[in-house]
């Protein structure tokens, strides 16, 4: 029966210690939906870990991590199912703490409905302000402003009136649909499955009655068909069909579909399901395509309706929330996931961010861990999406740090960038193979890193006079030269770092493309930008040289005065002093100026370029 009963997902959300598992725990209670088991481990956990005296601790039903019960809070995101009569529910009890702000956007990103909970002695906290914009920007459009703890504020009607104008006039720019108000008593049961007698002064739903009957119905069936492949199924050579669920729209045997990227049509052969073929499929059903003619389609496209084609641009404008632990830096690459699609993307541009007590728009130049902002974004790939705010199947994406494997950010795509649509790549006649006939070289970049007295630039100096004497054109970019020119702009950030190297990676492959042999010298610390070089620069031009030397022999060359800068505080930022270095873990080239002369260093070099037939 609970099959064939509307589901409704939710979330409780707010600040740490509002409630959250407790009334969560409450509704399960009286509702009839603890099993007698469950109660006697309820009252046995309540004694041991209990923070409601001799009474039941409902919160423990939902706490489930041995670190939550010791703390009394919320860590991970704990999704209970339960039913009544008329709904059946999936209730997501998130966090309260600002450092699991990410798990509570987790649970958000399912949901139809928030529970945002204010714990009525304290009031709207900058969590609850930062768990709304959240909801709004995940399009949760249903909020229940749930005043919890009115017990100790005596029932106080006109406490509960201010909290909630407080609360309409933040979220007005909000987009909410609608937003329910009722006072609540999560530990004593007031307005949760009954109305309750402390109250008179309540006529609106108690809590359970308004899930039960608020018209969350999604109208993805209605929208554009939407179909992003996840599978490709060829299980013998005479069928090939395309996996997946239904993500927005209907689809029937014979309509016209299309391939959203490159705009191929073709026609819906079958509707394939395991239960036998279907006439239609609808939004949220599972199922495998096949189509009337063999076009390329791979795991990450999307199959759509011709008529409405969404938008494809490789760059977009999206709001983020950063989870990462290290800060978002623009200029990086990071992975970016849109559906079933993977591909390599960067931050161009942080707009602006969220102050999430005001909702200003500041400047920024990074974020933060849980930090909310406006970017700009760009990838390698076309990608397909529409605008979040109209569906959201297609319109998230997640990304990903190529190092770590961990989601550092969740993304809702505003609009695609119409900046770049007038620009075109030039093809001239020669290029940079003919060049590379011409000169009688293979071009290839020679990246020289390390800490700022290692002996880089010495070495690269001293490299580039004996290809030069030999005859090969080649050019040296210095770190310190370009900063007096395309990089006075930048400072000593990890952001400016990470640009500055873009900058120099850009200019390196120009070089490359006129067929030159390239020696750049930079400190280049971050592992992330030496990676992006190589994909950049393709990894058979790059060489990685690592001019290795302790911090200790750094120091004791210091041959511009940095380091005795960087210990009085002078330099802040100073890579090795108070900003990291990140060796290479596998360079193609290693030297170690510690234990040997910069003039056995670079014969070492030009050693392995004979080696590998790119230099005389």
């Amino acid at each position: 029966m609970a099959a064939k009963r509307d589901l409704l997902r939710f979330i409780t959300c707010g600040s740490v210690d509002d409630g959250k598992s407790t009334l969560i725990g409450r509704l399960l209670h009286d509702c009839g939906l603890i099993f007698e088991d469950t109660y006697s481990n309820l009252r046995t956990d309540s004694q041991r870990h209990g923070t409601s005296g001799d009474a039941l601790d409902f919160a423990l039903l939902l706490d489930g991590l041995e670190a939550e019960r010791q703390q009394g809070i919320t860590i991970d995101v704990a999704y209970r199912f339960f039913a009544t009569p008329q709904r059946s529910f999936i209730v997501a009890d998130t966090p309260g703490h600002e450092q699991y702000t990410r798990n509570m956007a987790t649970g958000a990103s399912t949901a139809s409905l928030a529970i945002i909970l204010v714990d009525a002695t304290k009031g709207l906290l900058p969590q609850s302000r930062r768990h709304s914009i959240i909801c709004s920007l995940l399009g949760i459009r249903h909020i229940v402003l749930a005043i919890n703890k009115m017990d100790l504020v005596g029932f106080d009607a006109a406490r509960f009136g201010a909290i909630v104008a407080e609360y309409r006039h933040f979220a007005e720019a909000l987009g909410f649909q609608d937003i329910t108000a009722i006072p609540i008593s999560a530990r004593r049961g007031d307005n949760i499955a009954s109305l309750s007698n402390n109250t008179p002064w309540y006529r609106g739903p108690y809590l359970l009655a308004h899930s039960e009957a608020v018209d969350v119905a999604a109208d993805q069936a209605d929208k554009p068909f939407r179909f992003p492949v996840q599978w490709v199924n060829r299980p013998n050579a005479s069928f090939r069909g395309f996996a997946g669920i239904v993500a927005s729209g209907r689809i029937a045997a014979g309509d016209a579909i299309m391939l959203a990227v490159t705009g191929a049509q073709s026609r819906v052969a079958r509707i394939v399901t395991a239960a036998g073929d279907l006439a239609e499929a609808v939004a949220g059903q599972a199922v495998t395509l096949t189509l009337a003619d063999e076009i390329d389609i791979a795991r990450g496209d999307m199959l759509v309706a011709p008529s409405a084609r969404p938008e494809t641009a490789d760059q977009f404008a999206a709001d983020m929330l950063w989870m990462g632990q290290e800060a978002l830096l623009p200029g990086r690459d990071y992975l970016l996931r849109i559906g079933h699609a993977w591909t390599t993307a960067r931050v161009t541009s942080l707009r602006h961010r969220l102050d999430v007590t005001t909702r200003e728009h500041k400047a920024a130049r990074q974020l933060e861990m849980n930090d909310i902002g406006l970017c700009h974004l760009a990838s390698l790939q076309p990608l397909s999406f529409d605008p979040y705010a109209e569906n959201r199947a297609t319109g998230a994406f997640i990304l990903v740090d190529r190092f770590t494997h961990e989601t550092v950010a969740a993304g809702m795509i505003r609009h695609g960038l119409r900046r770049a649509t007038n620009i075109h790549r030039a093809a001239f006649s020669i290029d940079k193979t003919a060049r590379s006939e011409r000169y009688g070289q293979r071009p290839v970049l020679l990246w020289f890193t390390g800490l700022s007295g290692s002996g880089k630039s010495t070495i690269a100096n001293l490299v580039e006079q004996a290809l030069f004497a030999a005859g090969r054109p080649c050019y040296s970019l210095d770190g310190d030269n370009l900063r007096h020119g395309l990089c006075r702009d930048l400072g000593f950030t990890a952001a400016d770092r990470v640009e500055n190297i873009r900058r120099a990676g850009e200019v390196a492959k120009l070089f490359l493309d006129a067929g030159l042999i390239v020696l750049a010298s930079f400190i280049s610390p971050f592992r992330a930008e030496r990676q992006m070089l190589r994909e950049l620069i393709g990894a058979e031009d790059f060489l990685e040289i690592h001019v290795d030397a302790s911090l200790e022999t750094c120091m004791a060359r210091d041959p511009k005065g940095l380091y005795a800068k960087a210990k009085a505080g002078l330099i802040p930022n100073f890579t090795g002093i108070s900003s990291p270095y990140e060796a290479p873990e596998n360079p193609n080239i290693h030297l170690k100026t510690g234990d040997f002369t910069a003039e056995a260093c670079a014969e070492q070099v030009l050693q392995a370029l004979r080696v590998k037939g790119i230099a005389c």
